[in-house]
């Protein structure tokens, strides 16, 4: 077992993604009814789990971008994750919130990302992009050099990779919905029967919204 379905087990384990049958759905903020539903801010009560993502983060950047300088966590769920990473990797850490406070100085990245340095941003999960992206733009605005972005977890919708491939920022991540799906089939999460359903969902998100 390689770490992404390893990581994709503990996930289901511990319920921070929860997976459903097609007669039961999640309804996520923005209308889309969902069979499965992702909080990764339960890892951080898992000191096994947020052990085993920093790691795997370690991993990531160190083979994907060694040139790192910065990691910028995304507020709020990405913060811890970029500490811990921040810790194993000894390289410095700052976040962005997804906008500019109102008061005191008015900071949208908090910590210190320097002009021209090279820095990676840190993410929990990735849906459509547009948080993520929207964090890489503040961190350009200020004129760092945004490298990539790793995050725990995508539900894997085309829409991600048109999002990144527009602003030309990789991206990678841990584990995904569809390392996550045949597990938690085998797990009795839901039924086998299900899963070219569950499967063509990743693809057509709105699928069990139309109905």
């Amino acid at each position: 077992m390689n770490i992404s379905q390893e990581l994709a087990k503990k996930l289901l384990e511990i319920k921070a993604v929860t997976v459903k049958s097609t007669d039961d759905l999640f309804t996520w903020a923005s209308g889309i009814k969902s069979p499965i539903y992702c909080d990764n801010r339960l890892t951080m009560s898992y000191p096994n789990v947020r052990e085993l993502i920093a790691k795997g983060f370690e991993d990531l950047i160190r083979e994907n971008y060694p040139e790192a300088e910065v990691l910028v966590g995304t507020a709020t769920a990405g913060i811890p994750h970029a500490a811990w990473v921040s810790q194993r990797t000894n390289l410095p850490m700052a976040y962005v919130r997804s906008s500019a406070k109102e008061h005191g100085k008015g900071n949208q990245i908090e910590g210190l990302v320097k002009k021209g340095q090279k820095v990676v941003v840190v993410e929990d999960l990735l849906s459509t992009g547009g948080s993520s992206m929207k964090a890489v733009k503040a961190l350009q605005e200020a004129g760092a050099d945004v490298l990539g972005v790793v995050a725990i977890f995508t539900y894997g919708f085309e829409k991600v990779d048109t999002v990144f491939k527009e602003e030309n920022i990789p991206y990678h991540t841990l584990t995904s919905y569809s390392v996550l799906l045949p597990i938690a089939i085998e797990m009795g999460y839901v039924e086998e029967g299900e899963k070219e359903l569950l499967e063509k969902w990743s693809k057509e998100p709105y699928i069990f919204t139309k109905q």
